[in-house]
């Protein structure tokens, strides 16, 4: 049997601890099923954003009228689209030759395979198995995949989901009448995205409203938006069936509250109502690893699973999927396992201030409580709302006071303590609006908060026992360096340039 120093599952953020142990002069080895970069790279964010941006610049051509600037009929090819969107895509085949060219890790390209708690097999596509394998250290990194809704005739007819729309089947044309099932995120910006390459687009939500994870007014602002830019939504729908005829899909949909049955067509199914864990083939049946009830890797606040020497980080472990959060996590580990020279100096992690960003037109930021959640945790808030038509550059950019309900940020504070308890925004740029508030909320004192009390190596089970705490000055670049900003947005230009800086260290 092999052995290593660290075994990383999954070439997206587990990527930054396998760099990390390869600095500390560690054996290790790389296992990945599909295209190196993860979901962010390949199919996720970083695709997903190309085709936004290009979304929002026509719209701001298509809307310059109100600013008095006269663009004329705007089109767009379609083409040179899709050659950025595949030349980041494309990202993937360098980065997986930097780690083949790594000198002290084996990479398997193939499916990881438990056989107990830390034993792993390697099983390749053309059937046949490796050496089994294991390691001082296992990170799991795994990510999730589109849930896909029980729908009667699903399996005979065509149709899309994130992972479909970004491979070899990549559309050669932008559609003309697509249906998009899912109102979270993935939803509203594919929404946005084929509404704006022109087609006629129906939005069909489970959920009583857009982004339930998001404040109630950013919510009401993203359908109000939608709906001006032509977007048809239906609220509150289960999609029982579908069916395909002369070349048009039909979806059933069922009134969650009534029943009654509706059936609407497109020439397009887009399938994004959310995401499981990519577990299939894991064999974690034969370990000890503990799943939550709907399947994901519980850890802890060291992302340890059941299992000691056993790390789950990102998607796979069900505390919120943005790659934001999957870098944070595995910065944590990097840091504890490679860097740090002493338990009391380890880092933990916690999730009350993980930020999301949605980038519809325009794009919707949230972080920490919104109102509904601060005042059902009893805090007594006070709330501020600014709108940008009452700013000169929100003017400018050419909202009005009757905008007002359209863009806009809003704090929520505690009434008695002043503390910041959420920040959301909805406008240009809200991504960067959110991040100073972020920065702050994350400054000061932080206590080890345990995560899943029942998981605990004996190391942890000390840290939890002497109340540690962690101060972070908000005056030092640490602060800035341990803070998530949101992927992908223009607040990441300025926060990393801790990377060269600790390059240069």
């Amino acid at each position: 049997m092999k052995h290593y120093d660290m075994i990383v599952i999954g070439t997206g953020a587990g990527n930054i601890v396998l760099e990390a142990a390869q600095l500390a002069g560690k054996r290790c080895a790389q296992i990945e099923r599909g295209k190196f970069g993860g979901t962010c790279l390949t199919r996720g964010c970083i695709p997903t954003k190309v085709l936004v941006t290009a979304a929002d610049r026509l719209y701001e051509l298509r809307e310059a009228d109100h600013l008095g600037i006269h663009a004329g009929e705007v089109t767009f090819d379609w083409q040179r689209v899709r050659e950025r969107v595949w030349h980041k895509i494309d990202d993937s085949i360098s980065l997986r030759q930097f780690y083949l060219d790594e000198p002290h890790t084996d990479v398997y390209e193939g499916t990881a395979h438990f056989t107990d708690n830390h034993t792993i097999e390697v099983h390749y596509p053309d059937g046949t198995v490796s050496e089994a394998m294991t390691a001082d250290k296992i990170y799991i990194a795994t990510g999730g995949k589109t849930k896909l809704p029980a729908m009667d005739g699903l399996a005979d007819v065509p149709y899309y989901t994130s992972e479909r729309f970004f491979s070899e089947d990549y559309p050669d044309a932008p559609f003309g009448d697509v249906i998009v099932i899912g109102g979270g995120a993935i939803g509203c910006e594919f929404a946005h995205i084929f509404r704006a390459f022109g087609a006629r687009v129906q939005l069909v939500q489970h959920n009583v409203r857009l982004l339930p994870k998001s404040d109630a007014a950013c919510s009401a602002a993203c359908l109000k938006n939608l709906e001006g830019d032509g977007i048809t939504v239906y609220f509150n729908k289960e999609t029982p069936a579908v069916r395909q005829e002369n070349g048009q899909i039909i979806l059933t949909m069922e009134d969650r509250a009534g029943g009654h049955l509706t059936d609407i067509h497109a020439e397009t199914l887009f399938i994004c109502p959310g995401i499981v864990p990519a577990t299939d083939g894991l064999g974690l049946e034969n370990t000890d690893i503990s799943l939550d009830g709907r399947g994901w890797i519980r850890t802890n606040e060291f992302l340890e699973t059941s299992v000691d020497g056993v790390y789950a980080l990102g998607d796979i472990n069900g505390r919120q999927q943005f790659r934001h959060k999957a870098n944070y996590e595995a910065d944590i580990l990097a840091y504890n396992h490679y860097k740090s020279t002493s338990p009391v100096d380890k880092r933990w992690a916690r999730y009350d201030l993980v930020p999301a960003v949605t980038f519809t037109h325009p794009e919707v930021a949230d972080v920490g409580l919104t109102e509904a959640d601060a005042l059902a945790r009893g805090h007594r808030i006070r709330i501020g709302t600014n709108p940008y038509a009452a700013t000169a550059k929100g003017y400018a950019l050419g909202y009005d006071p009757e905008d007002s309900d359209l863009a806009f940020a809003k704090l929520i504070i505690d009434a008695e303590t002043n503390d910041i308890l959420g920040v959301h925004a909805v406008g240009p740029f809200a991504s960067t609006l959110i991040q100073p508030f972020l920065n702050l909320m994350n400054a000061g004192q932080t206590p080890l908060v345990p995560l899943n009390e029942d998981i605990a190596s004996k190391e942890t089970k000390h840290l939890r026992a002497i109340d540690l705490s962690r101060t972070l000055d908000p005056h030092k670049a640490q602060t800035v360096r341990e803070t998530m900003v949101p992927h992908p947005s223009l607040s990441e230009v300025g926060i990393w340039t801790y990377y060269p800086l600790e390059e240069e260290s």
